[in-house]
């Protein structure tokens, strides 16, 4: 089956092939990385406050609604209404998860989507339900209708897919604009006569939703941070505004307020004022074209603390120094913490960084008890931490070295330093809320899937200049492989529990990638062999468990409940093991005493891949099945691993490889990549099964999915390796 022909989404007067000399490889390494740097820019994250409630995340991003313990007064004739909102992009159906007790409605848009009769209770073997909703696009709105029964009132809803899809719900209040999370009735004595389905709902539905917004009519008495933090004498808190001068000279910007207490205030890190008493201020600092930073120090004293700024002079205004949703004032706190100590206050202007004052840890707030900041990831692709993206990157990051190209190398580094510079308060994120906003996988490691891939593009970036965060997550990833990933009992890395109880008790041809080039890079980074020894000795359990001596080639899952093999040749499937072989024999030492028996494994898989190579040069999704669909990451990782051989020497007649290399790359640039950058053929992340139709025909492909862009790139890098180092190639 080819991309041409039978899916009709290429043309081929569009190929890359088409528009260049042959298959020029540092174009199409350009065109391709370039393409998908400019549809995926660098992201900062959105910061939005999210207030504390018994409505929680748990560790699976979906969210509790405890409504009996939220009410307990509650009759069983009352009824309490839960209403949230979620943006999509494009209209789409998406799996919810839904558990409940009591009665309850689920409204979507204002049209019921789910309930259950008075008296109707879930049962244990019966939770989750899982419910497709049609997604419009734009704001959808979700409503949930509780009423009590003896044995109880509340429910769980949200995500069905919490590593690729982590939603987070937002606050449908105009009170509460931006806000994470939801908003509830009190105890209502009837049901709405209608439900909300957008948000100028909230006004004429006639209930009193919570969390009711604070009213400030100026500060009580003894100041601002004696209604956020109590009264705490020997104790001090940080607030943080910018000064903005919006004109095109400097300007002397004059402030004037009250302090609560002692305060000492620092213009760009330098003191401009103190005080050690309560009382009026008048600060002047010179603001140049732009903006600054303007902190306080307040300390608590029996009478109060904290300050107001009641007047600014025309040339400068205060606004938040950084852009958070829900967010009333213009300043960010960070407090309390012992009046003795003190913060560097610049660490933390980055918002990645939890400051911590002996046992307590403590993050920005706003101005309102309980008004957390927190950043959250709403982009698809750009500081995200997935397996696919490690190889991603990795593709990204050799490209952007081999074309001398420092640029495409910087975009991987800020993407790496974002996601690893954030792991810390990720770790700190979940404890707070449940689950973190964003490195949802690193922060709850509880898969290979979620920390090697990645982590090995980690510790390649880490290498070009230090990056934030990258040693400790590769530690916490390396004592993650070694001593809690579950093992059979020879020690083989296995699947005891998926992400469905299909993949329960199952072992992955994919597992390979997702371990070893980690041990490989976090040996050399640590320095200790033993993680070689261990990469190298679980490719040879995996061969002793997978590998099909008839064929030369790898089922894709070994079933550990049932003693046996797939026996599913899936393509991908084959080249994360030739890839990961691949990277493991260029860092093992000849006289490893693994080494000859690795070896010869790599020499067999490539006779096997090299006979059911397709007769355009691509490999097919079921490796021999030619009417399957032509490929484009397995032929890439073929292409990949058999260059490299050749350039190391392990391929003893090289010319039939360095032949079906290059037919592989001349496949994929005449049919599966276009002029403008866009890999075709890659296909979709998988299940698994024991039937060569699921890969076939339930398993399509995607455009420019992210499981092949890399490896493509990382094909084209290996080829132009080779070539500039062999004059008999390039002749």
């Amino acid at each position: 089956m080819s991309l041409l022909n039978d899916k009709g989404y290429f043309d081929p007067a569009e190929s890359l092939a088409s528009q260049t000399e042959g298959s020029n490889i540092e174009h199409a390494l350009t065109v391709i990385a370039q393409r998908y740097i400019g549809e995926n820019p660098p992201h900062a994250p959105v910061y939005r406050v999210t207030r504390k409630s018994p409505i929680r995340k748990r560790a699976d991003h979906c969210y509790q609604l405890p409504i009996a313990d939220m009410f307990p007064e509650m009759t069983g004739s009352q009824v309490v209404y839960a209403w949230t909102k979620l943006w999509a992009a494009d209209p789409q159906s998406f799996p919810f998860l839904m558990e409940w007790t009591g009665h309850v409605r689920l409204y979507h848009n204002g049209r019921k989507r789910f309930g259950s009769a008075p008296g109707e209770e879930a049962t244990a073997g019966e939770l989750p339900l899982k419910l497709g909703i049609q997604l419009t696009k734009g704001w959808n709105h979700f409503v949930l209708e509780f009423r009590r029964s003896p044995n109880g009132c509340g429910a769980v809803f949200g995500t069905s897919n919490r590593k690729n899809k982590p939603f987070h719900f937002l606050a449908p209040s105009m009170e509460r604009e931006g806000e994470e999370g939801w908003i509830v009735t009190v105890p209502l004595d009837g049901a709405l006569a209608r439900i909300p389905d957008s948000i100028e709902s909230e006004s004429w539905t006639g209930a009193q939703w919570l969390p009711v917004p604070a009213k400030h009519g100026g500060e009580a008495e003894g100041g601002p941070m004696l209604r956020m933090y109590g009264r705490k004498p020997g104790y001090a808190a940080y607030a943080w505004t910018a000064v903005v001068n919006r004109t095109l000279t400097a300007k002397k910007v004059t402030l004037s307020g009250t302090s609560y207490g002692p305060v000492r205030f620092e213009w760009n890190g330098r003191e401009v004022y103190t005080s050690r008493e309560a009382g009026t201020f008048r600060i002047a600092i010179d603001v140049p074209p732009g903006r600054g930073e303007l902190t306080a120090r307040s300390e608590c004293i029996q009478e109060g603390w904290g300050f107001e700024v009641s007047e600014a002079s025309p040339e400068g205004m205060l606004t938040a120094p950084r852009r958070v949703h829900g967010l009333t004032g213009e300043w960010l706190y960070l407090g309390p913490i012992r009046a003795e100590a003190e913060l560097e206050l610049s660490d933390y202007f980055g918002l990645d960084t939890v400051a911590v004052d002996g046992g307590q840890k403590l993050f920005w707030t706003g101005s309102e008890p309980g008004a957390n900041v927190r950043p959250f990831l709403e982009n698809e692709l750009f500081g995200r931490w997935n397996y696919p993206l490690g190889v991603t990157l990795y593709g990204l990051l050799e490209s952007g070295r081999l074309l001398n190209r420092p640029d495409i190398q910087e975009y991987v580094l800020r993407h790496v330093e974002f996601a690893a510079g954030h792991y810390e308060y990720s770790l700190w994120d979940r404890e707070e809320f449940g689950a973190a906003g964003l490195n949802n996988q690193l922060s709850d490691i509880d898969s290979l899937d979620d920390c090697g891939s990645f982590g090995a593009l980690s510790i390649l970036a880490d290498r070009i200049r230090s990056l934030k965060g990258v040693r400790k997550a590769a530690d916490d990833i390396a004592r993650y492989i070694m001593d809690k990933q579950s093992r059979l009992e020879d020690g083989a890395l296995y699947r005891e529990v998926g992400v469905s109880p299909s993949m329960h008790l199952t072992m992955w041809c994919d597992d390979m990638y997702m371990s070893v080039p980690f041990l490989c890079r976090y040996a050399e980074l640590s320095g200790d062999s033993r993680y070689l020894d261990e990469a190298a000795r679980q490719l040879l359990l995996y061969k002793s468990y997978l590998y099909l001596p008839d064929l030369q080639l790898m089922s894709h899952v070994y079933d550990v409940r049932h003693g046996q093999p797939s026996r599913t040749v899936w393509g991908r499937g084959n080249g994360w093991v030739f890839f990961s072989l691949s990277e493991l024999l260029a860092v093992l030492p000849f006289g490893h005493p693994d080494y000859e028996e690795l070896l010869l494994f790599y020499r067999a898989l490539a006779e096997g891949y090299l006979r059911v190579q397709g007769v355009n040069g691509l490999w097919h999704q079921v490796l021999t099945d030619p009417e399957s669909y032509e490929e484009a990451s397995c032929t890439a990782m073929f292409i990949f691993g058999m260059a490299r051989g050749i350039r190391h020497g392990w391929l003893e007649d090289p010319d039939p490889y360095l032949q079906s290399a290059a037919a592989g790359w001349e496949g994929l640039t005449s049919r599966a990549i276009d002029r403008r950058g866009n890999v075709y053929g890659v296909c979709k992340g998988s299940s698994w099964s024991t039937s060569h139709a699921y890969y076939k025909h339930d398993l399509s492909w995607n455009l420019n999915d992210t499981h092949g862009i890399g490896i493509v790139l990382l094909a084209g890098v290996e080829l132009l390796g080779l070539m500039r180092a062999s004059p008999i190639v390039n002749a």
